[in-house]
């Protein structure tokens, strides 16, 4: 009743099917091209709109310096900002991942007591001023090659400018 040659049979006409799909898929895509590459990989376009926009010259875009912001600077949101910094420093007086930050303004580098700064952090030196904060802030691992510090940055130069006003708020 069911031999070898009717499996066969069975085994063949399904991958016949699978088959005929496989090249019904290639033809349609060979035929019905859904991306805008050509075969050299540019896009084509089928036709341009001229807008006058051509001759655009650039606008000027006005830097504002770090001094100025901070000194508007609304430490309300940056107290916000340090939400991100709650993960490993403190405000209590106490050491967690990092070295606690409350009076770290004006503070020198690498000088919290019973913390185990990295070697980098020490060699750094300095004070933190508004200015040292702003830098750090920006990129610790450009800033200081070496630190312990896994904290990616502050790319908004406004979310610096309020954080440090909140630093310097707390920092009495």
């Amino acid at each position: 009743m069911f031999n070898t040659m009717t499996l066969v049979k069975i085994v063949g006409g399904v991958c016949g099917t699978f088959l005929i799909f496989l090249f019904a898929n290639w033809a349609g895509s060979a035929i019905y091209a859904m991306d805008a590459t050509g075969h050299d990989g540019e896009h084509a376009q089928a036709y341009v709109i001229a807008t006058g926009d051509e001759d655009v010259v650039e606008e000027e875009v006005i830097e504002i310096s770090f001094d100025e912001l901070l000194a508007s600077a609304d430490a309300g949101k940056g107290e916000r900002v340090f939400n991100k910094c709650k993960a490993c420093h403190k405000v209590d007086g106490s050491n967690g991942t990092g070295p606690h930050l409350d009076g770290v303004f004006d503070r020198a580098v690498a000088s919290v007591d019973g913390f185990a700064y990295s070697d980098a952090m020490v060699a750094h030196g300095g004070a933190w001023d508004a200015e040292a904060l702003n830098i750090f802030l920006e990129n610790p691992k450009a800033v200081v090659p070496g630190t312990k510090m896994s904290f990616a940055g502050l790319g908004k130069i406004e979310d610096r400018a309020d954080l440090v006003a909140y630093l310097q708020s707390i920092s009495g």
